[in-house]
């Protein structure tokens, strides 16, 4: 399925782009002015694109940027609409998020995971729908992903995602634990400029199962256990970045959970507006086989 995988590689690459994008940009001169007209003198893309649970970063891994387009001295915002349509099942993210002086980020995402067919073979009813809410902050600890050309210290940030899942009934008959439940993780990000690349890295601590969508904890274990997440991106073109991404999984509840991977490109006509489309595999999700398709999002950002 040559388009999913491109349109899945798009939307990983988008998330990785936003920061390439912004890395490389190498546009001083454009963002003094800005800065001098009272405007965002953030490099394009640096603000990277909304995660799937919110946060700034790439489409599937959590990076160390904060979102939106504001500086030391000013505060600025994104919001994003995204969904992941599998062989069996639908997603569909949407929210925002607000960074404060490019150190501190609040956000919030509202998740919807639609059972289409397979609902009906579980005994849900077709069409059943896992909703989810996600309430995310983050702080940036040390480094600047951007500016810090002159040494190897990545920016760093940790932060936290709280998950609060609507279905606790059916989570329940399906071996889930809870229903809520706090992830917390560490990121580092680096933008290497004359190289056009971004690499990203986090440490997550959680008890999720697929994310949180189908509860927390389960029959294989109940506690937080750390799991990893990485993208790396290259910049085409000042405002188009291509990139792949990973995360790993654990399976709670013994019904083979599988890592998550994606390829993406991402494109930035401006500061306002990125597209971001990916071909992603979240790997086995209750019924056989592997769940690939694509993924599609949009944000807006200032």
């Amino acid at each position: 399925m040559p388009t999913l995988h491109f349109a899945a590689l798009l939307y990983s690459v988008r998330a990785t782009l936003s920061l390439v994008v912004a890395a490389t940009l190498s546009v001083a001169t454009a963002s003094a002015q800005e800065q001098s007209a009272g405007v965002s003198g953030k490099l394009l893309a640096t603000s990277g694109v909304s995660q799937i649970e919110g946060a700034a970063g790439g489409g599937l891994a959590t990076w160390a940027v904060i979102g939106g387009y504001g500086t030391v001295d000013q505060i600025g915002g994104s919001a994003f609409a995204t969904q992941v349509s599998l062989d069996d099942f639908r997603l569909r993210s949407s929210g925002a998020a607000i960074g404060f002086y490019d150190r501190f980020e609040l956000s919030f995402a509202q998740q919807a995971f639609d059972t289409k067919a397979v609902g009906a073979a579980l005994g849900l009813g077709a069409g059943y729908t896992f909703r989810q809410d996600v309430f995310g902050a983050k702080v940036r600890l040390i480094g600047d992903a951007v500016y810090d050309q002159d040494r190897w210290l990545p920016q760093i940030a940790l932060g936290l995602q709280h998950k609060r899942n609507h279905n606790g009934a059916v989570l329940t008959a399906l071996g889930a634990k809870r229903d809520q439940s706090t992830d917390v993780y560490v990121a580092a990000t680096k933008i290497f400029l004359r190289q056009r690349l971004v690499l990203s890295g986090a440490l997550r601590f959680t008890q999720a199962n697929q994310l949180g969508i189908l509860g927390f904890g389960g029959p294989q274990g109940n506690s937080h256990r750390a799991q990893v997440e990485g993208s790396a991106a290259y910049l085409l073109q000042p405002n188009l970045v291509l990139g792949i991404e990973a995360r790993t999984k654990r399976d709670y509840l013994g019904l083979g959970e599988q890592n998550a991977y994606d390829a993406f490109i991402a494109y930035f006509p401006n500061k306002n507006v990125s597209l971001t489309i990916a071909y992603v595999d979240l790997g086995k999700i209750v019924v056989p086989g592997k769940q690939r398709g694509v993924y599609a999002s949009l944000q807006f950002a200032l």
